[in-house]
């Protein structure tokens, strides 16, 4: 091949290469398809809950408050008595003993009584025409005086064993429901040491709370409004459970406690099917209505250590991190305190594959 046709092939080629396509330049990050959707401004209703233990409004302790043994039970275990019903009986005998020594004295004291008072009435006689000594007289009248006193004495001894006698038998307090005893026939028992039995009230029955002082303000205004029977403010979740019967605040505690900043409440529940057994623990619900709240779907929420973020829309069809401040959860949605405005849009969709600056194609959720 010559010269000439050697360069003529070269240009030939060279011209081929100048006109074929350019490659084709590289391409930015493809968008990341995401769905909107703009913040709520509604009225939310949820309940905020607090740890209770259920308590009875009235339980005591029952105690003898004398020695001895255990003669008689009256009452079946864990059943309702009422006030005055008997409970125990402990052995009378030594008691009993000791009532008629007392009654006895008491007719001597009377005796030497009556023979003192003669004495002294027939001495004062005969005072008037100094038919006895001065000294006689004055002895008579301390006699008097002495068996007036020994009376009183033996009266009052009558009823100290009287009251001793009465104690032998324990009574129910008040009405309520009595427990497990902790003693059986023939046990000994030493007044004011052995625990024989617990009786509490249990309709109405209480729901003891501990709540943050800031609290304080809210729950006495709840307290101070007039509720009907449907009203549903304060109900009782036991587990999975909620117990049919709404409640109402009873007592709020006089102070806060100066070491934990909280102070406690007491509300009371109807039991009349006596579900509710003092030492039960549940979450007690408090109905709150939050108006103009901001609501979004919790699924648009991320968390990175500890703090919520969620990714709202820019001019530039990109996206950004919003810190913001969660409130009460709303099922599958959650309020938000701070870093929103009502009528914002944000990501409720596609949030996984997205990070700081992310370009979007955006779609609006369908209500």
């Amino acid at each position: 091949m010559s010269m000439k046709q050697t360069l003529a092939i070269s240009l030939l080629l060279l011209a081929t290469a100048c006109g074929s396509p350019q490659a084709t330049a590289p391409q930015g990050p493809v968008p990341v398809a995401v769905t909107l959707q703009g913040v709520q401004q509604l009225t939310a209703q949820f309940y905020d809950e607090y740890p209770a233990i259920i308590r009875a409004l009235n339980e005591v302790e029952l105690r003898p408050q004398v020695n001895g043994y255990i003669t008689a039970i009256h009452f079946t275990e864990g059943t309702r008595v009422k006030k005055g019903d008997k409970l125990y009986s402990i052995d009378q005998q030594q008691y009993e003993g000791a009532y008629q020594q007392a009654s006895a004295n008491v007719a001597v004291a009377e005796a030497n009584f009556t023979k003192a008072e003669k004495d002294v009435e027939r001495y004062r006689e005969l005072g008037k025409s100094d038919a006895v000594a001065r000294q006689q007289i004055d002895n008579a009248e301390a006699a008097y005086a002495a068996a007036a006193k020994q009376v009183e004495a033996a009266r009052a001894a009558v009823r100290s064993v009287q009251t001793n006698v009465r104690y032998t038998t324990i009574t129910a307090p008040f009405d309520g429901t009595i427990g497990i005893s902790n003693v059986r026939l023939g046990a000994a028992v030493s007044a004011g040491q052995t625990l024989l039995n617990t009786i509490s009230t249990d309709d109405p029955i209480a729901a003891d709370i501990t709540v943050d002082q800031r609290e304080i303000f809210r729950f006495a205004q709840l307290q101070a409004r007039k509720a009907d029977k449907s009203d549903s403010t304060f109900r009782l979740a036991l587990g999975r459970e909620v117990y049919p019967h709404a409640g109402k605040i009873a007592v709020i505690d006089r102070a806060v406690d100066a070491n934990t900043g909280s102070i406690r409440m007491r509300l009371e529940f109807p039991n009349p099917q006596h579900a509710l057994r003092p030492g039960m623990s549940g979450q007690l619900r408090v109905l709150t209505t939050a108006p103009s709240s901001l609501v979004i779907p919790f699924k648009a929420v991320t968390e990175q250590l500890g703090e919520f973020f969620v990714y709202v829309p820019t001019p530039e069809n990109k996206v950004t991190q919003r810190r913001v401040k969660l409130g009460k959860q709303l099922g599958k949605n959650v309020i938000v305190a701070t870093g929103l405005e009502a009528g914002e849009q944000l990501v409720v969709e596609g949030v996984q594959n997205l990070r700081e600056g992310s370009s979007i194609q955006a779609a609006t959720e369908k209500k």
